[in-house]
């Protein structure tokens, strides 16, 4: 089918992959618990958005810069473990006893979706895994061009995207009650921007 094999086994590991935590995840659930639904739903469309870019790289060959160039992987990978420091931080330094926005008040709608965008598009190794796990399913003789790399990235992104949404009407409906009570704010502050602070020292730490 267009070029692709064993597309059932690629279905269950990309949802494994969906469901496992990673930067990702938990900045769709900050945005949900402090801002609620709406806010959550944006910053699934950043994220998704970031998949369908790294679709695109991996369907042209340009992530294959990132796997053979020292250089470029490391730029990008720094950029990403900064902009998760910069999370981290903002969350660890709110004074104020309110869920943070990264704006100091309420982030638009579109500020979510950027920074939902820039989290999955600055982690390199989104990039990597899209290098390596899409071209195992594709057809040593494909002669459909990027066809096969568009649809199983597609598919990726499909279940992904329901995944995350499932994420955020889950904690959205869960935690409504963090953003009226102060002192259950503050310590969810610390524990996200504690989290985005690992999570871009783990990323510092990653080899091509």
């Amino acid at each position: 089918m267009f070029g692709i094999v064993h597309y059932e086994v690629f279905l269950i590991a990309g949802i494994i992959l969906n469901l496992t935590p990673g930067s990702d995840t938990i900045y769709i659930l900050s945005r949900s618990i402090s801002q609620g639904r709406g806010a959550g739903i944006y910053s699934v469309f950043g994220i998704s958005s970031g998949i369908a870019v790294h679709t695109l790289l991996a369907a042209l060959g340009l992530s294959v810069i990132l796997a053979q160039s020292a250089l470029a992987f490391s730029v990008v990978k720094i950029a990403g473990a900064l902009y998760l420091g910069y999370l981290g931080m903002t969350n660890l330094l709110a004074k104020n006893n309110t869920l943070v926005s990264l704006t100091g008040s309420v982030m638009s709608h579109r500020d979510i979706y950027l920074q939902g965008l820039l989290t999955n598009v600055l982690n390199p190794k989104v990039a990597l895994f899209f290098l390596s796990f899409l071209p195992q399913f594709i057809d040593s003789q494909n002669s459909y061009g990027i066809v096969p790399f568009i649809f199983l990235g597609v598919t990726f992104l499909t279940t992904g995207t329901l995944w995350c949404l499932l994420l955020v009407f889950f904690s959205a409906g869960v935690t409504e009650f963090l953003r009226q009570n102060r002192k259950a704010a503050y310590m969810m502050n610390k524990t996200c921007g504690a989290i985005y602070l690992f999570l871009g020292i783990k990323l510092l730490s990653v080899e091509r």
